[in-house]
């Protein structure tokens, strides 16, 4: 292990140098390593987690002590010479302790006038150490690193740069009071890149997600409809005709270019039963697979959702509209009646728990075996030889379909094996295409966190954000202070330029409109609200309140995701009354100017470079009000929120000489239950 940080005394008298760097392709060809987090006093780390094209699966012990730095970079080297390097993060408990988040350094960039292939990156306060890399390899005062002074490097690309249409700088600091925020720089054939226009759809980082339910969006053709028709069903579950057809319309219909949106997250399309499960009291009704989450065939599409031949032709169609397709897929379980269960009913993990009771929704108690319900079982996917089998089922859909990645359902119910057995083999069968893997968890921080890495998955959805978002909306105790620490400690954890999604909601929460409107209880059964009452936005200040949030969204780091219907302000209580028909005409005028900002926001976010790959720093929080800003290569964007009932103003400052209209200190009103976004 290296201790290998850029001492700024001996630095400060250091040239650029030949500004090249011995190529490792191994390394810097394939994806960012994430840095490594060292939560214990001993780690094992499985290399492949961090560098997914490594040829075998080796794992290091690294040990932790609380007198370590808080930041330095381990060398990975393997057979034929070819080296990268891991970043480390001390992240011990008694390390933390002695954190000072108010005082650890702020990095952001600057240009040099004139040179598209240098930038500064400017400091503050004072760091002591500063590591800075291109791709997965260091750059040192040899290669790249000139220090102007202590608050200012110049960084110059490497040569290798050039040959790579995409590549990255980035670049950690820490002092004696922490890890500061990182930076992340994308490069084109070895030029800094200022402008948007030149972004493709597989930068992930300039990713826009729209939630769709195929079932419940839109009916492209009537001749593939089959509800159920049963007396045992109510019609809110039943199937609705909606279909691939459906979405293709949508596609050509101009809809998602519209909303900004660059990558629709289709539900489920695996084929599901053709009769009713499950039973519910209140109301007496049994379900259809509507939603597509019971897989009866693995690798085939659900009839009512359309032919192989659609689904092909939504996918060129989205591809030649720049836009990417990504597959919500479920590997947790698959439905009890399946030909693959009635042949192996083996393959699941037991009905019941060691001490005899139903293993049934024990989500955190059994947490890769329990069933979700008595007609899906858990498959025992901790056997290898069932693992393999059904990573093989997951593959096919990107082998056989230009898929651009999977949304991945109940991630944390499946054994970490599985993600990294997935992964590898997309990476080994479909090499040069791009996948964004992104999972469902609900659960801590660090939970969530052993999922995001580049041999497993990009990213999670970021619940917890949204959570404390709902709770310091609709909560009398709630604060925005409460929401600064949740983007602060989730930045600390993910990284300051993470790929986690940004959700409006999702298909199983009350609309957060209805939440914020005072029209769905917190403290209620949600889901039998929905059944039982006819939910709709009484107070207009839900839709103000739904603003907000995607203005929180579009502007925080992370990838916006927007549910259906939450663009304009669908109401609904939980599962199934937030699973409505989407709604494209006829709307309120409320509705109508909600859809109008979610245009103008998104529009906002996908032409601004601060917004897509900006360094975030907090400027201000208290109960009501929250400020921050995003900064990238001297362009700086300053956004806050006011929730109160009044309008606010705060006086702000800028760091690191950055400014916003010319000036390095603001003075922001905010209208009440609004906010304001200031370039």
């Amino acid at each position: 292990m290296r201790n290998a940080f850029l001492f700024f005394t001996i630095l400060l008298a250091a040239g650029c140098g030949h500004v090249k760097v011995t190529p490792s392709p191994l390394f810097d060809e394939g994806p960012l390593s994430a840095p490594c987090l060292l939560e214990q006093a001993a780690n094992t780390v499985i290399l492949r987690d961090y560098f997914p094209t490594l040829p075998s699966m080796d794992t290091l012990e690294v040990t932790a002590t609380a007198a370590d730095p808080w930041l330095r970079y381990m060398d990975i080297q393997t057979a034929d010479g070819q080296k990268g390097a891991l970043v480390l993060k001390n992240r011990l408990p008694e390390k933390l302790a002695g954190a000072d988040p108010a005082r650890v350094p702020f990095i952001t960039t600057a240009p040099v006038p004139g040179k598209s292939d240098r930038f500064y990156i400017l400091i503050e306060p004072e760091a002591d150490d500063v590591l800075v890399l291109w791709q997965n390899t260091v750059l040192d005062k040899e290669h790249g690193i000139r220090v102007i002074d202590r608050s200012r490097l110049e960084i110059t690309v490497p040569r290798n740069a050039r040959k790579m249409e995409r590549s990255y700088i980035r670049a950690y600091a820490a002092n004696a009071c922490g890890i500061g925020n990182d930076i992340l720089v994308p490069l084109r054939y070895g030029k800094v890149m200022r402008d948007p226009k030149d972004l493709r759809r597989s930068d992930k980082h300039a990713l826009v997600l729209y939630s769709l339910m195929i079932d419940r969006f839109v009916d492209g053709r009537t001749d593939n409809d089959m509800p159920l028709n049963s007396p045992l069903v109510n019609p809110k579950v039943d199937y609705w005709g909606g279909d691939i057809a459906g979405v293709t319309k949508t596609l050509e219909s101009g809809y998602f270019d519209s909303l900004g949106v660059n990558t629709i997250w289709l539900s489920p399309i695996t084929q599901n039963p053709y009769d009713a499960w499950g039973q519910i009291h209140d109301p007496e009704t049994k379900f259809s697979g509507y939603h597509g989450y019971w897989p009866y065939y693995a690798t085939a599409v659900d009839v009512r959702y359309g032919t192989e031949a659609e689904l092909r032709q939504l996918l060129d169609e989205a591809h030649a509209d720049n836009k990417n397709v990504i597959l919500d897929y479920v590997s947790n379980h698959m439905h009890i009646q399946s030909p693959t269960l009635t042949e192996h009913p083996d393959w699941t993990t037991p009905s019941d728990t060691p001490d005899g009771r139903p293993n049934r929704q024990l989500y955190d108690e059994y947490r890769l075996t329990t069933w979700f319900d008595d007609h899906i079982p858990t498959l025992d996917l901790e056997r290898a030889d069932i693992c393999a089998q059904l990573t093989d089922s997951a593959l096919y859909w990107m082998q056989h379909f230009d898929f651009d990645g999977f949304r991945h359902d109940a991630t944390k119910h499946v054994p970490e094996q599985y993600w990294r057995m997935l992964t590898r083999k997309l990476y080994d069968s479909l090499p040069g295409r791009s996948f964004y893997q992104i999972g469902e968890t609900y659960g801590s921080t660090a939970l969530i966190n052993s999922y995001v890495k580049p041999g497993m998955q990009d990213a999670q959805f970021d619940f917890n954000v949204y959570d404390t978002y709902v709770w310091a909306t609709t909560r009398p105790a709630g604060s925005f202070e409460g929401l600064a620490d949740r983007l602060r400690e989730d930045m600390a954890v993910y990284g300051s330029h993470h790929l986690m999604g940004n959700i409006t909601g999702n298909h199983d929460r009350s609309r957060y409109i209805c939440l914020a409107s005072g029209d769905v209880s917190q403290d209620e059964d949600q889901k039998l609200a929905g059944w039982h009452r006819d939910i709709k936005v009484t107070d207009p200040v839900g839709y103000d309140y739904l603003k907000m949030l995607h203005a929180l969204n579009f502007t925080i780091p992370g990838v916006p995701c927007i549910y259906y219907g939450d663009e304009y302000g669908q109401p609904g209580a939980n599962d199934p009354d937030n699973r409505r028909w989407m709604q494209f005409d006829g709307l309120t005028k409320d509705e109508q100017e909600t859809l109008e900002e979610t245009q103008f926001l998104a529009r906002l976010h996908n032409t601004s470079m601060p917004l897509i790959y900006g360094d975030y720093k907090l400027l201000y929080a208290d109960t009501d009000v929250l400020a921050y800003s995003r900064s990238y290569m001297g362009e700086t964007t300053v956004v806050v929120l006011n929730k109160s009932r009044q309008p606010r103003k705060v006086d702000l400052t800028l760091p690191c000489g950055l400014a916003c209209n010319g000036q390095n200190r603001l003075t922001v009103e905010v209208a009440p239950v609004h906010y304001a976004i200031i370039q």
